[in-house]
């Protein structure tokens, strides 16, 4: 009796490995790889951002130390604070002294006496938290709406989000920020115009968050939404969905436990993309709303030409998008078996 045909290519390891088993492969261990890769470029680009940032200010009119000198000072004693701020340096030999601070989280000194890292103590939290809550509120305002949309392809339901989305998406924060003061603060006297301080620095109540958080969040909401309805346009043409459909699963089932998962790496791109907007645009909302974040700092900081404020203000800043970025590939990875 003839012994069976084996099919060499369908055994793993076969032939050129001597019949031995291939060790299986690691798709996490590439993907922290990967992730590695991604980190590392990330923050050469923001070294890179940070220079520029440097030469920009330098770039501009005055300096420093005639920008913060008081009226009636001489050209002398302006002459000795450039010296004692270092200016008469090169800016490169200033920027790599700074940078070499930056890894032990020594952000410079200001060119008023203070340190970059006390200034930024206080508005830096108050920021994040604006921030935070509007990316929650994004998160769930395009969730619901996105997935309100997928639930009726092509509907009325369908084409008003969309279209709405794409309205609000054109809309500046402070175009958004002066009509929410107008009707809700001026008109209806609902909710307060300007954020006051408790003795800690933070907002004194949290109605003063409402305003400034729904400012930043409409323009986001708008883009995720956009992105949330085509992810899972997307993944509903997968043969998996189809055949959840075809077993009579209910709708919102479908959408929950078969669609949605498949949509999340492109959920979290977006959504990891929204937090430099928001965090970009909370400058202006801070200053329409008087919130005590980074905004009016750094905009006092480029009036005084204040490159290690400026700096800093960009390198705590970056430092949150970058992780939010890397949170976004992990989830990404996650979603994908591991592969990136």
């Amino acid at each position: 009796m003839a012994e069976p045909l084996t099919d060499t290519a369908a055994q793993p390891g076969a032939g050129a490995t001597g019949g031995k088993t291939s060790v299986p492969s690691r798709p996490w261990l590439f993907a922290g790889v990967r992730l590695l890769g991604l980190l590392a470029r990330r923050s050469l680009l923001l070294a890179v951002l940070l220079a520029t940032l440097f030469v920009a200010v330098e770039l501009l009119p005055g300096d420093a130390a005639m920008a913060t000198s008081e009226r009636g000072e001489s050209a002398a004693d302006i002459a000795e604070r450039r010296a004692l701020l270092g200016l008469d340096r090169p800016v490169t030999e200033r920027f790599g002294d700074w940078m070499t601070g930056l890894p032990t989280g020594d952000l410079g000194t200001s060119a008023r006496g203070e340190p970059v890292a006390d200034l930024l103590s206080r508005p830096f939290p108050n920021t994040l938290l604006l921030g935070g809550l509007a990316l929650l509120v994004t998160l769930l305002a395009s969730l619901a709406l996105g997935g309100w949309a997928a639930l009726r392809p092509g509907g009325m339901t369908d084409r008003a989000v969309s279209g709405g989305a794409t309205a609000v998406l054109a809309l500046p924060e402070f175009v958004v920020g002066v009509a929410l003061v107008l009707v809700f603060a001026q008109w209806l006297e609902w909710l307060p115009a300007v954020t006051l301080a408790d003795s800690g620095g933070a907002p004194a109540s949290w109605q003063m968050l409402v305003l400034p958080v729904v400012a930043l969040s409409i323009p986001q909401i708008g883009w995720n939404t956009r992105i949330v309805r085509a992810a899972l346009a997307d993944e509903a043409e997968a043969p998996h969905v189809e055949t959840a459909v075809l077993d009579g699963l209910p709708s919102h089932r479908v959408l929950l436990h078969h669609v949605l998962p498949g949509a999340l790496p492109a959920i979290a791109a977006g959504l990891a993309t929204s937090t430099g907007m928001l965090l970009g645009g909370a400058v202006v909302v801070e200053t329409i709303f008087n919130y005590p974040g980074l905004g009016a700092v750094l905009a006092g900081a480029v009036t005084d030409r204040d490159s290690p404020v400026v700096a800093g203000v960009v390198a705590v800043t970056g430092a949150v998008i970058t992780g939010v970025l890397l949170l976004a590939d992990l989830v990404r990875a996650w979603a994908s078996g591991g592969r990136l």
